[in-house]
């Protein structure tokens, strides 16, 4: 399923995200397709767990993102894009990833992002240092979060 793959671009970005997370919550109307992006963004948040023995190594890529993963992310449709790093148990480490989309066709962008070549090379990297959380679906890495406050 394509939803399995999305969450994988969060690895992108070193900025980090308030711990009051959001799923994909806000409005879910879809804007009139016409290829412009929606006034109105939808906000999504999700968790993963990071492999204490990755930490330095996903800090370093995420000091440095490639710039076609980057370029990629805006022609999705993704903006203010953070990922957090917290220690929730000694030695436990997890990755909390906040993303507001914009476009009016969230799969059709998810897919492009998911056949770009430079997105494809970087999950390569990013893929190895993850784990998913106990209570994540079968098949997923990422596990979206519910939205229980929004002050906008």
């Amino acid at each position: 399923m394509l939803y399995e793959r999305i969450p994988d671009f969060l690895l992108i970005m070193l900025c980090l995200l308030p711990i009051v997370c959001i799923n994909g919550c806000g409005p879910k109307e879809q804007a009139v397709s016409s290829g412009k992006e929606s006034s109105q963004p939808q906000r999504y948040g999700m968790v993963i767990g990071l492999k204490p023995e990755k930490i330095e190594y996903y800090k370093k890529l995420h000091a440095a993102p490639w710039p076609g993963v980057l370029q990629q992310i805006t022609r999705s449709h993704i903006h203010n894009f953070s990922i957090r790093l917290v220690e929730l148990k000694p030695g436990e480490y997890y990755l909390f990833g906040y993303f507001e989309y914009t476009g009016d066709d969230f799969e059709k962008d998810m897919k492009a992002m998911a056949e770009d070549a430079e997105t494809i090379r970087w999950w390569k990297e990013t893929d190895p240092c993850q784990y998913p959380i106990e209570t994540a679906k079968q098949g997923d890495k990422w596990t979206m979060m519910e939205e229980v406050f929004y002050h906008p």
